[in-house]
């Protein structure tokens, strides 16, 4: 009897329960009217919420009776706030329409902590290249699009080649912004470097680009040291339909462009794309000196080519889980820039196969990366081998075909006095690279949790051209991370705190801790951060055996003959702290800006020779290994390798701002200043050794002022921007490349660097920067057909904005685009 009593007793607090709550349900869609799945709905109150279905449903059940405020968001739209009343024991109706986003406030953002957040809740500065902004773009070469961003340093080798930089430390070997594309990175597995044109997603797949400014190593590891480029693709189930696009322009470009998504239903969901791009690079050619002789570059082929496609399968198991699985391929000819000449890249492919799994709780992501040429080579030594070959004697054929791995040294008066040197031009590649994650989120009302754990096997094999790679080099690395927030949001203030441990199998053990302090106010949010980076050596810097030896990496470190000790190489760290506030001064004008301040230890040194032949000492050992069985037949006499150095503090601001007189017309106005203090007294700043500290041994490479302005328009079928960019004059030095004004460098009267001169091996064309103005314009003639013109450099300034490369001049193009969805579902009914 007692147990009866006791059972209903509980099923009748349950109704009674029940009875004091109720539901509530509804669709979300576009404007369109096509649903969003996965569409955020959130009763912050009550902490409860859930995601929309592929229908974009969602029900909410056990609210309690009363007025509530029902939050929705979902990435690239308007984040929507709604009164909802319940009444116990009913079910209130809920749909919403979400507009896309066109003030910098509303942005929904998901790259600064793996999940979905307002812009004005991320601790950190983030930039927003929007969906919007790059189908109003009309040229394939979406980089250039990176140059309107507050806070980045962009820059143009020629016609293909766009790059960025952040906060300062740039090189023609850059690998210290972490590029990744849908959650895999997106860098070469040998150098490190970003793989850029050799993506093998394309323009009309992309969703949306997010631009990390400062460190963000904690969630994503090595390499995010002074910032992080995410590209995010399109779901098909918000961008279902085919897009055609064909392109033109000058320097001979053309590009033509399919992408197809499909849902087939409540479960699978497809899409796939297709790009050729073709063009002609600027009449430039590189001066390759031998002694003081100019030559051109042996064979430069300045037509560049790019074929891509991919493919991918969603599946969802349930309503708020999905899987998805990619495949993506590129080849690319063109011309590649590095600090020891350019390269001359041909049939570099790049293959892709992952699988990842979302949901609520959940995320788990695991991907492998193919890399492989055959004919790719160094057109600076290769031309040195050549000239060698045809100077003494040898017929233009064997020159030609000898000119790949080795250099003729010359020792008496008749042909054939000498012998043939290993100068190996030539690289291959067949790399490959496996990435897996795992990572779990959750919140406790106030309190929100996020663990993870990552795994990287690197797997490098040269064929033994530019590595010491016999039987290839694997790699692996670890890292475990967590990060924990903590909001008020009465109050407005918010708490993080995160770090992450990374292990390396050649250095190590490295923690990147992370904190943040936000505070909301009525129009915004003020934030201070600390961050922790580390740019780590790449498998060239470890394991690099170039040029028949003459450069050899360091990853264990070498001994000369009088016993000294080279140190095998470390990571570089950056300790960043940061300041700063976005959110709104009037109505109609939004700020974004910050202050920083850096502290740079450990850099990477630009290649140097350790050895001192002239007084007998050479290098003997490369670790535990004398250098003959490391590189067969080397006397270790001239050996060029990378040293850790040095210290130095920079510091500097960046504003950005956003004005709309109105819906269809804003402006926005981008300035940044960068500076560092560099100790010249200190030794340990002493990149090359000599006993004295220079400017130009520290690759900052970075202009003190940058400012930009643009001008954005659109109202029914017509859209514009105008957009001018002011970039001071600056030096930049990597490896043999100089662009710098003449300047007396250490103060003995001579000038070692002359503007418009040989200096070194190379020819210094001056500095860098400038001012040019972009624009583009388009016209929809119906929602189907679109026609684009984008020019770029209007009024052909003759800038130079990287070494090695070519001035830019103006480049204009044109792009027809044809959308339509032949399996188009009827809208969701809105009430």
């Amino acid at each position: 009897m007692k147990k009866l009593l006791f059972l209903l007793t509980l099923i009748s607090s349950l109704v009674i329960n029940a009875q004091d709550s109720g539901s509530v349900k509804g669709t979300i869609t576009e404007a369109s009217g096509m649903p969003l799945a996965g569409a955020a709905v959130y009763i912050k109150s009550l902490d409860k919420g859930g995601v929309t279905d592929f229908d974009g449903n969602f029900t909410i059940e056990d609210v309690a009776e009363g007025t509530h405020t029902v939050s929705i968001s979902y990435i690239g739209f308007e984040t929507l706030e709604q009164s909802v009343s319940v009444t116990a024991g009913k079910t209130t109706q809920l749909n919403s329409q979400l507009k896309e986003s066109n003030s910098v406030l509303d942005e929904v953002v998901i790259t600064a902590g793996k999940k979905p957040q307002k812009i004005t809740d991320v601790p950190a500065t983030v930039n927003v290249i929007t969906a919007r902004d790059i189908e109003e773009f009309p040229s394939f070469n979406i980089g250039e699009l990176a140059a309107r961003q507050k806070g980045v340093d962009f820059v143009r080798s020629g016609v293909l080649g766009t790059g960025i930089n952040i906060r300062g430390f740039n090189s023609a070997f850059n690998s210290k912004n972490l590029q990744v594309t849908d959650d895999r990175l997106s860098t070469l597995i040998a150098t490190g470097l970003p793989m850029g044109s050799f993506s093998t997603v394309t323009k009309d797949d992309i969703s949306r680009v997010e631009i990390l400014l400062g460190p963000n190593g904690t969630l994503y590891g090595p390499n995010a040291h002074n910032g992080l480029v995410s590209t995010i693709t399109k779901n098909p189930r918000q961008s279902e339909g085919t897009t055609f696009a064909v392109g033109a322009g000058n320097q001979n470009v053309v590009t033509a462009r399919l992408r197809h998504a499909q849902v087939l239903n409540d479960k699978f969901a497809y899409k796939f794309h297709f790009e050729r791009s073709q063009g002609t690079e600027f009449d430039y050619a590189d001066s390759v000196y031998v002694g003081t002789t100019a030559y051109k570059e042996l064979d430069l082929d300045r037509d560049f080519d790019s074929q891509k496609y991919g493919a991918s399968l969603f599946y969802k198991p349930t309503k708020s889980s999905e899987i998805s699985g990619y495949y993506g391929h590129s080849n690319s000819n063109n011309i590649g820039i590095t600090s020891a000449g350019r390269n001359q890249i041909k049939d570099w492919s790049i293959d892709v196969a992952q699988v990842k799994f979302v949901s609520k709780n959940f995320f788990a992501n695991t991907y492998y990366t193919w890399s492989k040429t055959d004919k790719t080579y160094a057109m600076n030594q290769r031309t040195q081998n050549y000239v060698s070959f045809v100077e003494n004697g040898f017929s233009e054929e064997e020159a030609r075909e000898r000119s790949y791995a080795e250099q003729w040294l010359q020792t008496g008066a008749n042909f054939g006095d000498g012998f043939a040197l290993q100068r190996g031009a030539l690289f291959k590649d067949a790399s490959k690279r496996f990435n897996a994650e795992a990572q779990y989120n959750n919140n406790w009302n106030k309190f929100y949790l996020t663990l993870g754990a990552q795994y990287q096997l690197d797997m490098a094999d040269s064929e033994g051209t530019y590595l010491l790679d016999e039987g290839g080099i694997d790699l692996d690395q670890t890292g475990v991370y967590t990060q924990m927030e903590y909001k008020l949001p009465d109050s407005g203030w918010g708490f993080l705190l995160g770090g992450r441990i990374d292990n390396h199998e050649l250095y190590g053990s490295n923690f990147i801790p992370k904190a943040a302090i936000t505070k909301k106010v009525k129009s915004g949010t003020f934030r201070i951060t600390y961050g922790k980076g580390i740019a780590v050596p790449s498998i060239l810097n470890l394991k690099g055996n170039l040029f028949g030896g003459l450069v050899l990496g360091n990853g264990e470190g070498f001994t000369l003959t009088d016993g000294t000790k080279i140190e095998k190489l470390d990571v570089e760290t950056i300790n960043s702290y940061e300041i700063g506030y976005k959110g709104k001064l009037t109505e109609k004008l939004f700020i974004d800006t910050n202050a920083y301040y850096n502290q740079s230890d450990n850099f990477i040194s630009p290649l140097r020779n350790i050895a001192d032949a002239a007084n007998g000492n050479n290098v003997t050992h490369v670790g535990d290994q004398p250098i003959g069985d490391v590189v067969d037949g080397s006397t270790g006499a001239f050996v060029l390798t990378y040293l850790n150095f040095g210290h130095v503090d920079t510091y500097g601001l960046d504003v950005g701002l956003n004005y709309y007189f109105n819906d269809n017309f804003r402006t926005s106005v981008n300035y940044s200043y960068f500076d560092r203090d560099l100790d010249k007294n200190d030794l340990d700043n002493d990149g090359n050794l000599d006993g004295q500290v220079l400017e130009s041994e520290l690759p900052i490479n970075t202009p003190n002022h940058k400012f930009s302005v643009g001008l954005h328009y659109g109202k029914g079928k017509f859209y514009g921007a105008l957009f001018g960019r002011y970039v001071q004059k600056y030096d930049f030095f990597s490896g043999i490349n100089v662009a710098a004004e003449t300047q007396d460098q250490d103060g003995d009267g001579i000038n070692e660097i002359v503007e418009n001169a040989q200096v070194g091996r190379t020819w210094n064309y001056g500095q860098l920067g400038g001012f040019s103005v972009d624009a583009n314009a388009g016209y929809n003639f119906n929602d189907n057909l679109s026609l684009g013109l984008s020019i770029t450099n209007l009024f052909n300034a003759k800038n130079r904005e990287f070494v090695a490369s070519p001035i830019i001049e103006t480049l204009v193009s044109f792009e027809l685009k044809y959308k339509v969805n032949f399996f188009k579902k009827k809208p969701a009914t809105i009430n």
